[in-house]
């Protein structure tokens, strides 16, 4: 099957990435839907809410300031290193529902972060908004303005970000290849982005270890890691 396809993804012009925890569970970051993921240990409900965050935004930023912790401490794995060698020789875009960074760290330069970033914070009232590497001394954290400041990600019941959602979709619209890679497709909007691209006629492979909802709409699955799939992925795309 990849052999009918070879061509057609060699030839692309471009290509873009859709891509999910699976690629950075192995630089030691959890998934969230695995058998190991944080929802089957944490209510999502208790923790990644607006409501919960108001109630209790001690706990919640305790979480979050845990998770900020290993995510500041993990490194970018071949996948990530894999996507941003291919985009030297390509025009890749990353439409990415990770909010680690790991894709920017590994050198990767056309990043959407559908769902915001850990790293950035703003703040619950004024315009303040910044990417903070270092701990908090106290939590909750609080702006100048004296209002509590929250992790820059989108939470249940929140929509993404208009600009960065709209720009996904041209993204998706006018792709010739598009790479799924490590991520359940479960999640809505982002779950969408492979039909926009279907739609303009894009060659969808995806790389999972396991079979998702969207496999049979594939051109080509891989049941393989990303951190091992990607880089002879992309070595074949560059022959």
């Amino acid at each position: 099957m990849f052999d009918s396809l070879a061509r057609q993804i060699k030839d692309a012009q471009k290509i873009v990435f859709v891509t999910g925890a699976g690629i950075s569970q192995e630089s030691g970051i959890p998934t969230f839907r695995g058998k190991e993921g944080l929802w089957r240990k944490y209510d999502p409900m208790q923790l990644a809410t607006i409501d919960a965050f108001y109630e209790n935004p001690g706990l919640v930023w305790e979480w979050y300031e845990e998770r900020r912790k290993n995510i500041l401490a993990a490194n970018p794995n071949r996948g990530h290193f894999a996507i941003a060698e291919l985009a030297k020789h390509k025009d890749v875009i990353i439409l990415t529902q990770n909010i680690d960074g790991l894709h920017q760290r590994a050198g990767s330069k056309k990043v959407l972060e559908l769902h915001g970033s850990i790293i950035r914070i703003k703040c619950t009232s004024c315009d303040f908004n910044d990417n903070i590497t270092k701990s908090f001394e106290e939590l909750p954290p609080k702006c100048k303005c004296g209002k509590i400041l929250r992790p820059d990600v989108v939470w249940f019941g929140e929509g993404l970000p208009q600009d960065v959602w709209s720009d996904a979709i041209t993204h998706a619209q006018s792709c010739d290849v598009m790479i799924i890679a490590g991520t359940s497709l479960v999640v809505s909007p982002a779950n969408t982005l492979p039909l926009y691209a279907k739609q303009n006629g894009a060659v969808l492979i995806e790389v999972n270890p396991e079979k998702t909802v969207m496999s049979s709409d594939m051109d080509l699955s891989v049941r393989e890691k990303s951190a091992i799939a990607l880089p002879e992925l992309v070595s074949i795309i560059q022959k």
